[in-house]
């Protein structure tokens, strides 16, 4: 903790007034059943082997793929590193953090909960994979345990499951609203052939209903380009000329494959200056902002005001830069550190994890779900030379119809 100003920030956003005097504070997609008796899941009495950071009364868990190849063990690093500092920040909770490792995989998921809950944890934080996450639940829901998990895949939320992560329907629904906003009434998709691409398309139809906005075409497209490029064709088709049938192309991909999209696109015919490209988070990325091609889009993401504070601290302590999803960790770390500090016995309760209100984080005002998904306030960005551009700032509160 840095001075009282600062831990004042991190509040839950609670009707509690000693909540809303404390959590803003110090915050400046990477099994089987588990038999059980009456009385939950049968936990064995052999624990995984970890490490523990802080000593205080309050157990929590904090599961992570650390031994896993690649880019997921990179993450969880970097995950287990934003909580340490958030702990740190938190000027050592009456809490201690039992770290432990999944292995990437649901075997090691279910052992690693199985192992904490034994250790008497309250709360479990992580796993950051989807199938990880489902094995915890069949673990930690018949003990009473909740879990806080990274994973960006909604089927894996439910009651007592939430997900800290960035939703790609929140995204989308902030996207098409606000460019309904801006009179933009016309719309097409083009959506890559791809799991993500489906959860997007699906939250597309489903935002674009409630922005009472047309949808013109919805084109799905595969990574071979000579197929892309048919696809990108029959897009330009209602999307190019002088007047074209619509005004806006959502385009939820990222990376090469992004980039690929949107310059055969611009290759069929469509004029970035007259159709808008607008999409989700996934754009948030130096090298799509680079793309000459994206130049002017639209796209919804957290302020990235709250993760560049959090970034610089954390590479003063850690000298590295931390993965984005690193704040999911801090911010899940300092709520449960805030709410063992102001909520008693009922501080993981349903009733204090899912209030409206919500709470306030590194990536800005977010809110669990009773169904475990969230909601985020999140921002408006334009891409400008290369830079993403705030043309609609997050806001700092969420209505209770948002």
């Amino acid at each position: 903790m840095r001075t009282p100003s600062v831990t004042r920030r991190w509040v839950p956003r609670l009707g509690v007034v000693a909540v809303s005097a404390m959590l803003s504070a110090c915050s400046g997609g990477l099994g089987g059943l588990v038999g059980g008796g009456e009385g939950g899941p049968a936990l064995g009495s052999s624990t995984v082997p970890g490490s523990v950071i802080g000593q205080g009364s309050v157990k929590v868990a904090l599961l992570l793929p650390l031994s896993a190849s690649g880019q997921g063990g990179q993450a969880a690093q970097s995950l287990r590193n934003a909580a340490e500092l958030a702990y740190s920040e938190f000027n050592n909770p009456d809490m201690q953090i039992l770290v432990k490792d999944t292995r990437g995989t649901a075997e090691g998921a279910r052992a690693a909960a199985q192992s904490v809950i034994s250790e008497g944890a309250e709360l479990i934080i992580g796993p950051l994979f989807a199938a990880e996450v489902q094995a915890v639940a069949q673990v930690a829901k018949p003990a009473g345990k909740p879990v806080i998990a990274f994973s960006t895949d909604a089927n894996v939320a439910s009651r007592g499951v939430y997900l800290l992560s960035f939703m790609p329907q929140t995204e989308i629904n902030r996207i098409v609203a606000f460019a309904a906003q801006q009179r933009r009434r016309s719309f097409a998709a083009f959506v890559p052939d791809t799991a993500y691409g489906t959860v997007a398309e699906a939250a597309f139809r489903t935002a674009a209903a409630s922005a009472r906005v047309q949808v013109g075409l919805v084109e799905r497209f595969p990574t071979d380009n000579a197929r892309m490029r048919e696809a990108a064709q029959r897009v330009a088709a209602v999307a190019s000329g002088a007047n074209p049938q619509v005004d806006t192309i959502f385009l939820p991909d990222g990376g090469s494959s992004l980039a690929s999209a949107a310059q055969a696109l611009q290759t069929a015919g469509v004029n970035g200056a007259r159709v808008k490209l607008v999409g989700t988070g996934i754009w948030n990325d130096p090298q799509v902002l680079a793309l000459p091609t994206m130049q002017g889009g639209w796209f919804a993401a957290p302020d990235s005001a709250g993760f560049a504070a959090f970034a610089r601290r954390y590479s003063a302590r850690f000298s590295a830069e931390p993965v984005r999803i690193a704040s999911l960790s801090y911010d899940a770390v300092s709520l449960a550190a805030a709410l063992v500090r102001t909520q008693g016995s009922q501080r993981f309760s349903e009733q204090v994890l899912t209030n409206p209100s919500g709470f306030a984080g590194a990536d800005g005002v977010f809110r669990f779900l009773p169904d475990g998904t969230n909601q985020r306030a999140l921002a408006v960005l334009e891409i400008r030379n290369g830079a993403a551009v705030t043309v609609s700032p997050a806001p700092r509160e969420l209505k209770p119809d948002s």
